[in-house]
């Protein structure tokens, strides 16, 4: 597999309730650039960025920790000097958690306090665009998760997210072979690390469970300034299963590359 590759998305995400995203404990395909759903022709050129990385806090707390995501308990109340009153509804996304609930996302106002907690100063007219940015990032990941899941299992079984750990600063050794060769060369690979990754642990039907690995990287923006993202999802390399994937997945590329130079060749040939 090349280095994140996928699909460029300009439809914006689908409403989705509990993040997701495994923030403290713990997963190739790689999908293309995803483009951010959220319209900024209108942003003021003035206003800042986001980070760029994921705001939500993964360090332990006194609140008690979440063991299916590692994450603490965030509270729905206003944050101390809070100038705006932020929505505390929360979505539901389209990954399923068990057999009979998915999961949900943080809503703007628990965002907002992730923010607070790690001393990040974020304007709350920014934070619902960034919880939509969040939403959607996830829903693409499970999206290529899914892709990986048919070729293992064509049946319309169901695969779930058991849990999640997000890994913020811990590179995979994927994204730090990436790095070595963007350093031996820069003009052809990306030199900038993802910056954000997450482990997500996925139950199939059955029972089996498959840790994937999800390297978050930026890509060049739009004309219009719009943010690109790159997500990198595969099986983890800590199974037998796992590693066959990832082979079978790499011959099957460099097959499609040489069939696709052949019918090139042959079609220059054929007009000669």
């Amino acid at each position: 597999m090349g280095q994140a590759a996928s699909q460029s998305v300009s439809a914006a995400p689908s409403a989705p309730a509990s993040c997701p995203i495994d923030h403290k404990s713990s997963a190739s395909s790689s999908s293309g650039p995803a483009k951010c759903p959220i319209d900024h022709t209108k942003a003021s050129p003035s206003a800042p960025q986001p980070p760029a990385q994921c705001p939500i806090s993964h360090e332990a707390s006194a609140d008690g920790i979440n063991p299916l995501n590692q994450m603490p308990s965030l509270s729905q109340a206003p944050a101390a000097h809070q100038a705006a009153a932020l929505p505390t509804d929360r979505e539901t996304s389209s990954i399923p958690r068990d057999e009979s609930s998915r999961w949900e996302y943080p809503s703007p106002q628990q965002f907002y306090n992730a923010l607070v907690r790690k001393g990040w100063e974020t304007p709350e007219e920014h934070v619902e665009t960034m919880v939509q940015i969040h939403n959607f990032l996830n829903e693409q990941a499970w999206q290529e998760i899914l892709k990986w899941e048919k070729k293992e299992d064509p049946s319309d079984a169901e695969p779930q997210l058991a849990r999640f750990k997000g890994r913020p600063g811990e590179l995979s050794p994927k994204a730090r072979f990436w790095l070595f060769a963007g350093w031996l060369l820069p003009a052809r690979f990306n030199t900038e690390p993802p910056f954000d990754r997450h482990d997500w642990i996925v139950r199939r039907r059955g029972g089996e469970e498959v840790r994937y690995v999800i390297d978050y990287y930026s890509a060049p923006p739009e004309p219009d300034g719009s943010p690109v993202f790159s997500l990198d999802v595969r099986p983890a390399l800590d199974s037998v299963g796992s590693i066959k994937q990832r082979i079978l997945a790499a011959t099957e590329d460099v097959w499609a590359n040489f069939r696709e130079e052949s019918r090139r060749n042959n079609t220059s040939h054929g007009a000669d």
